[in-house]
């Protein structure tokens, strides 16, 4: 087992690694920014605890679950309110019908009088049953596949604002492999998609439930869960556990190979450069960041690596005071409901809205409602692939912009109390066609590379399950190299 270990980043990838090798391993944990967590950051607004990156762990998935409950926050996981995912399309809130799968409508008549598709396009749709259906060998984007089986329109409406708000990515840039796995393994069979997503649903173990659809004969998990106090508990509870020297403020530039066949870490800190050695080196960085410690040990790692595009985001979390102009206001679907009603809403980038999801935290979770009684919290996003323009203004402006919108979608719910910006600078690695064969030959040049390992959200996934993983994974590979 190795003895001594350097954890290059610490994001919940990088703690992860830290905690698993903490048995047998000596570890150090290097990051860069004045604190830990990466994008799992929890700040503070109008006096209540809020989430600025990821507010919502996957729940399908058991690693960051299991991963908060070996680090004793089991109690304080709680399951966000049952709502359907609501598209704003079409200038209304429109739910989608149980039963789609990342926005793939698996009955296309349950769509009738939802507004989402044009009848063009929703006849369209149900061609898939009849269209001829070859096994696709190559890899593909989201879009060349599932445009050539459900038409352009229902890629647009029903797909993209699904993939934008995980990977705020563009579907005709996105691997179909990578992303939509389960589409993807229909594709290479040649099967028709519909039918066969179908079949998948009905399957034990194989249905990918959604928070509002009917409920079976048995209990159906809830897709996501959530932290009481905000996920940013979580890095530094992991961090605690490991009881791995953590270096703040420290951020590694170079990785030299010793002649005893060991590790060097250069860092640089805020009081001069700083050499660090151990036995081996987990790279729990950015893809970038990794492709330059790599480049004069794996060059052919370092141009896979650097190929991979990065969209950067901006979080603008908002407190409304809750008068009656919110609770009874009249939204955009003019019912006279009270709004906002349900968890928020994703919005279909070929709208051209600069918003591509708003999440009602005061609805969602519980404890943030019951944290603010008298204030209503939300969040919007802001920021896809390739809208760097939509960044550019100063906080106010991105501030402005999510209050002009919220109105037109939701109706006159006043203006903010309190109100923060976090931007996340090429902060979502973008899975592009060939995405999996990219990391199969990364991982291959660093196998040659005794004592070094990757994890973070550039290889198997970019929610906070897929990086545990891919720390847990890391950690493994040290301990039985």
């Amino acid at each position: 087992m190795t003895r001594s270990v350097i954890v290059v980043g610490g994001g919940i990838s990088g703690l992860t690694a830290a905690l698993r090798l903490r048995a047998d391993a000596e570890v150090t944990v290097l990051e860069g920014a004045p604190v830990i967590g990466g994008k799992l950051r929890t700040g503070t607004l109008a006096g209540v605890p809020v989430d600025e990156g990821a507010e919502s762990l996957m729940a399908l998935r058991p690693e960051a679950v299991r991963l908060a409950e070996d680090v004793g926050l089991g109690d304080d996981l709680c399951d966000p309110a049952p709502a359907p995912t609501t598209l704003w399309s079409h200038g209304a809130l429109r739910p989608l019908p149980p039963g789609h799968v990342m926005g793939i409508p698996t009955d296309p008549d349950a769509l009738a009088g939802t507004g989402l598709l044009s009848d063009e396009a929703a006849a369209r749709l149900r061609l898939d049953e009849t269209l001829p259906a070859e096994p696709q060998a190559d890899d593909v984007s989201v879009a060349e596949y599932l445009g050539g089986r459900l038409g352009q329109e229902a890629v647009d409406r029903l797909v993209e604002p699904l993939l934008g708000g995980v990977y705020a990515g563009r579907p005709d840039r996105l691997s179909l492999r990578a992303v939509l796995p389960r589409v993807a393994a229909v594709a290479e069979r040649g099967e028709p998609l519909l039918a066969a997503l179908r079949e998948m649903r009905t399957q034990p173990g194989t249905a990918a439930p959604r928070a509002g659809s009917p409920k079976s004969g048995s209990p159906r998990p809830v897709p996501v869960r959530s932290l009481r106090g905000g996920n940013g508990r979580l890095p530094h509870a992991v961090a605690a556990a490991s009881g791995a020297r953590i270096l703040t403020g420290t951020r590694a530039r170079e990785l030299q190979r010793t002649p005893a066949g060991r590790w060097r870490v250069l860092a640089v800190t805020g009081d001069g450069p700083l050499l660090l050695e151990a036995d081996a080196v987990v790279l729990a960085v950015p893809a970038y960041e990794a492709a330059e410690l790599l480049r004069p040990h794996a060059p052919l790692a370092d141009a896979d690596l650097g190929a991979i595009q990065h969209a950067s985001t901006a979080v603008v979390t908002m407190a409304f005071p809750r008068t009656e102009a919110l609770v009874r206001g009249q939204g955009s679907a003019g019912h006279g409901d009270p709004l906002p009603g349900g968890n928020g809403f994703l919005v279909p980038a070929v709208d051209g809205r600069a918003l591509k999801a708003a999440t009602f935290l005061s609805n969602k979770w519980r404890w943030q409602g019951e944290a603010a009684p008298d204030l209503f919290l939300l969040r919007t996003s802001i920021g896809r692939v390739a809208e760097e323009h939509r960044l550019a203004p100063p906080d106010r402006h991105l501030i402005r912009t999510s209050v002009r919108e919220l109105h037109e979608a939701l109706g006159p719910i006043g203006e903010p109390v309190a109100a923060r910006v976090r931007r996340w600078e090429r902060g979502l690695p973008q899975y592009g066609v060939g995405h999996i064969e990219r990391i199969a030959r990364v991982r291959e040049a660093v196998g040659g590379l005794p004592g070094i390992a990757l994890c973070g959200a550039a290889y198997d996934g970019v929610g906070v399950a897929a990086c545990v993983a891919t720390g847990t994974t890391a950690a493994r590979q040290l301990a039985e190299g």
